[in-house]
């Protein structure tokens, strides 16, 4: 194997479909206690304590402080960069927004630990299908969950395709990365944004791009911050990442997540886990609005 970075798709980290009025939340998980994120929070500060790390993911992005004095210079727009990647996560990483409320503990991996859409759904909206959805170790995806997708993209000459590998090139092991993330909330609704057309890759002005990444959930948050997933709960990643974090989420309709996992150029099938929310100052950078 070539001397190259190695990423999974868990290292950048997006929902447990917690929604008001909602009781459907599967409980196909071992939850843990308080005690449990608090150590690993205790543990995380302890191994980045004078190491040099820069500012970490995922965080509040209605909170903008932060102590972090590592800078680096902010990635091109998306539109200037190539698509490399697109993932999503079972409840938001970050949040703020329209979506703060908290999934609960999980497995003490990151699995639940993320934040869900705080909106009302319809009885139909929630209705249940027949199909399983994405399914995974945790379960099936159901109407009512939460997920965070994340189009990644890198300043490396390359082609989208599976794991965070795609973004580097043999060229160029070390290139700026943004990642435009998204939340979405599951229905059961056939007139919902269809999930495949929001991941349609079309060539433009010579670099990839998605074709429909939504352009009305509200002005993105711009930070700087790092790769996530629930592998770095108690240690630092050292990878620097620019985020766009838009606050609005958009309706999804449910059977055309389910599409897309049964066949993409990313080999993408599940959702992933998350990363416990960062809230060490030091850890975070300054005016991420």
């Amino acid at each position: 194997m070539r001397a190259e970075i190695l990423f999974t798709f868990t290292s950048l980290a997006l929902t447990a479909g917690m929604v008001q009025g909602n009781e459907h939340a599967s409980q196909d998980h071992d939850p843990v206690a308080d005690s449990v994120i608090e150590l690993q929070r205790a543990q995380l500060a302890a191994n980045t304590m004078g190491q040099g790390f820069g500012p970490q993911s995922p965080r509040d992005i209605d909170q903008p402080l932060g102590d972090n004095t590592i800078t680096f210079a902010p990635a091109p727009a998306y539109t200037a960069m190539n698509l490399c990647n697109i993932h999503f996560h079972k409840n938001a990483e970050h949040k703020g927004g329209e979506f703060t409320e908290y999934a609960g503990n999980g497995d003490g991996h990151g699995y639940e630990s993320g934040y869900t859409y705080v909106g009302e759904l319809s009885e139909s909206e929630l209705s249940p299908v027949k199909q399983e959805v994405c399914l995974s170790e945790h379960g099936s995806l159901v109407p009512g969950d939460t997920i965070e997708v994340h189009y990644v993209h890198t300043t490396a000459q390359t082609e989208p395709g599976p794991t965070l590998n795609a973004c580097m090139s043999e060229s160029l092991k070390n290139p700026q990365l943004r990642v435009e993330a998204q939340v979405f909330v599951l229905v059961n609704d056939s007139d919902a944004l269809d999930f495949e057309e929001t991941t349609t890759i079309q060539v433009r002005d010579g670099v990839y791009q998605a074709a429909s990444i939504p352009s009305h959930t509200g002005a993105p948050v711009e930070y700087a911050g790092s790769t996530t997933g629930p592998g770095y709960n108690e240690q630092g990643s050292p990878y620097q990442v620019t985020w766009n974090v838009r606050p609005g989420v958009e309706k999804v309709n449910i059977a055309s997540v389910g599409a897309w996992c049964e066949g993409n150029e990313f080999n993408e099938d599940h959702a992933h886990g998350v990363r416990n929310l960062v809230v060490n100052p030091e850890l975070l950078s300054p005016n991420s609005q």
